[in-house]
């Protein structure tokens, strides 16, 4: 039994005596972080008391008057100035527990109103190899994927891959004009890579010659501008808004100085090598030209179809390699080019309802309450992103009929997905639940972009590769027992569980510092730490030769007669709200915290009550169906998270 959701909801029914809304008073019953308050506690009846203006122990007399709970709780008590302490009675929490222990689904139940849910992430640029910028993506959005469905809900994953936009300009360009034929035949999509990093760079390089001239000009004002606003700021003081205005001076110039920096070193970067400098200038329109190769690609050239035939397939099986070593399989791999033939429909939908306008030359509609517009067709006739996010929440909602998309994207997108969710429920897509899952950055030891020493983005495959490596250290180490063949196998769940886990139990809108230190640890809030944990279990049992079908048939009573078992039985209990609580708001780390925690409390039982050597047959039992219930747990929440286990390490 979910306890919190039932107390809660007996809650619920007391508080309709003392309020119109007790949603947010039922939020406020927890379970305790001390066991001498009992198992629960509500704090709800300070706040109340102040609506119905008296003393918060008289409310919570009151209260627990029309709290029905004798069932299930010992009678309840108020503490302080109106505490609530709600205390489970032993012997109910013995019988949840043997139903738990009993049960395939550990105690969660399925919703009763599965809702239908397309979890849109990873989402990667197919012209380029995946890097640490996808990982987040990819392993949060398949840790909701995977929680949603063992709730019970309908639910589609999709990886709406980048697979024709001006990328794709860019490799033709390069691949008619710079590409190395037998590194193509051999390696064709890292040769495809190199194509994009050389235009892109070399288009880059244009624009930056471009652009430095106008930026070392800036300086001059942006510095006029600090002074004075410094010196206006130093001679009023008490003026706060003097001095939100120096700072934001100061942090323009400072914008300006690294903008220029950033530009010389761009300039300096293709200057200083021969054979990049030679291709520039043979080059100088390569921005312009590689545009028109996309132009040309959605017109329907037959040339740069054929040739983005060929690339895609390629570029979809590298993607597929990284996926299969995490683990992650889509239902389905809509790109932008599947919807490309809707996008006319969409602008032509959007101008006859008249909520799409031409400003500049460019089809946009405009959200009150922001500056920006959300262009859905340029000057130039081309489409965006804007209108292929359209056409796909069309396809969602019409076709799939979603109740809810997430889009787990990282948080610089939020001003896009906010106003696309605007446009859309304009369109009238309003009774669907739109979501962007935002998310923060992974950072190195500099607190900037995780990076290669060289300064190159990570990429994704070499990172899975290290950690394994790593990972391999630290078996062999601790695994002396095991095959060369089962340490490689061990190594892997470790290595790949570890990455998994070290992004998931951080809040995903904080930033986090990678490190592998912490990372591969065998003791703390680590996969690594969790796994041992399941596989000490598994040892347990495998050790007493318990033949766990057969304990989990048996009749044998559930016995919870010292606080350590008391505690994990309560822990054990507590798994269907863990679960629950992800799909709240979407955060999967509420599910890793539950699980270190489970590991903690299974650690202290283990250390306080013997199991193989306990003399007493019942309790010997009793405790034998609460390992194997604990290992049954772990394994489930590391699986829901993406994270495979092994029982031997």
């Amino acid at each position: 039994m979910n306890l919190l959701a039932e107390l809660r909801s007996r809650l619920r029914q007391a508080l309709v005596s003392f309020t119109d809304s007790p949603e947010s008073f039922v939020e406020m019953l927890k379970p305790t972080t001390d066991s001498k308050f009992g198992d629960f506690q509500a704090n709800c009846a300070m706040p109340l008391a102040k609506q119905h203006k008296q003393p918060p122990r008289d409310l919570a007399l009151a209260l627990i008057a029309k709290l029905d709970v004798a069932d299930l709780c010992d009678p309840p008590e108020i503490a302080g100035p109106g505490f609530i302490n709600l205390r489970v009675k032993t012997d109910r929490l013995a019988t949840e527990t043997a139903l738990l222990c009993r049960d395939e689904r550990l105690g969660v139940t399925a919703v009763s109103r599965p809702r239908t849910y397309i979890v849109d992430f990873s989402s990667p640029n197919v012209a380029k190899p995946m890097h640490v910028g996808h990982l987040r993506s990819t392993v949060i959005g398949h840790a909701l994927y995977r929680v949603l469905k063992f709730l019970g809900h309908n639910v589609l994953s999709d990886n709406h891959v980048g697979d024709w936009g001006t990328q794709f300009g860019m490799i033709i360009y390069g691949f008619k004009n710079f590409r190395d034929q037998a590194a193509y035949d051999q390696a064709p999509v890292a040769e495809l890579a190199r194509l994009y990093r050389l235009v892109n760079q070399l288009s880059d390089y244009h624009e930056q010659v471009a652009n430095l001239p106008k930026l070392q000009q800036q300086i001059p004002v942006l510095e006029q501008a600090a002074t004075a606003a410094q010196r206006l700021a130093a001679a009023t003081p008490a003026d706060k808004d003097a001095a939100r205005h120096a700072r934001r001076a100061d942090q323009d110039l400072v914008a300006g100085r690294d903008a220029i920096t950033s530009a010389e070193k761009k300039i300096t970067e293709v200057q200083s090598r021969p054979e990049l400098k030679a291709l520039a200038e043979a080059h100088p329109q390569i921005a312009e030209l590689a545009r028109r190769e996309t132009a040309k690609l959605h017109a329907g050239d037959v040339e740069n179809k054929r040739l983005w035939d060929e690339f895609v397939p390629q570029c979809l099986a590298a993607l597929e390699t990284v996926y299969q070593r995490f683990g992650v399989k889509f239902d389905m791999t809509l790109g932008e080019s599947w919807y490309n033939p809707m996008l006319a429909g969409i602008v032509d939908e959007l101008k006859q309802k008249h909520l799409a306008v031409e400003s500049a030359g460019a089809t946009c509609v405009f959200i009150e309450g922001n500056d920006a517009p959300f262009i859905v067709q340029k000057a130039d006739g081309a489409y965006t992103y804007a209108t292929t996010d359209l056409a796909t929440i069309r396809h969602r909602i019409e076709t799939l009929h979603a109740d809810a998309s997430l889009y787990v994207v990282d948080s610089r997108q939020g001003e896009h997905f906010q106003l696309l969710f605007a446009t859309a429920r304009k369109m009238g897509y309003d009774q669907a639940e739109f979501r962007h899952v935002s998310f923060g950055t992974v950072l190195g030891d500099d607190r900037r972009p995780f990076k290669t020493r060289s300064g190159d983005t990570v990429g994704l495959e070499s990172l899975l590769d290290e950690a394994i490596q790593n990972a391999r250290k630290i078996v062999d180490e601790n695994s002396g027992h095991l095959s060369d063949e089962e340490r490689g196998r061990v190594a892997e769940l470790v290595g790949i569980g570890a990455i998994i886990y070290v992004d998931l139990h951080h809040n995903r809108d904080s930033d986090y510092v990678f490190s592998w230190e912490k990372m591969l640890a065998t003791n703390g809030d680590t996969a690594t730490y969790i796994q041992y944990a399941y596989a000490r279990v598994c040892g347990i049992l495998r050790k007493g030769e318990v033949d766990v079908a057969a304990l989990r048939l048996s009749d044998a009573p559930l016995l919870l007669n010292s606080p350590a078992e008391r505690v994990l039985a309560l822990q054990l209990n507590a798994f269907s709200q863990a679960v629950a609580d992800v799909a709240v708001d979407y955060r999967p780390n509420l599910l890793t915290q539950y699980l270190f925690e489970t590991a903690n409390v299974f650690a202290r039982f283990y250390d306080q009550c013997t199991v193989l050597k306990e003399p007493d047959s019942d309790i010997r039992t009793s405790r034998l169906l609460l390992c194997d219930a604990t290992a049954r747990v772990l394994k489930q929440g590391l699986e829901l998270l993406g994270i495979g286990v092994t029982e031997q390490m």
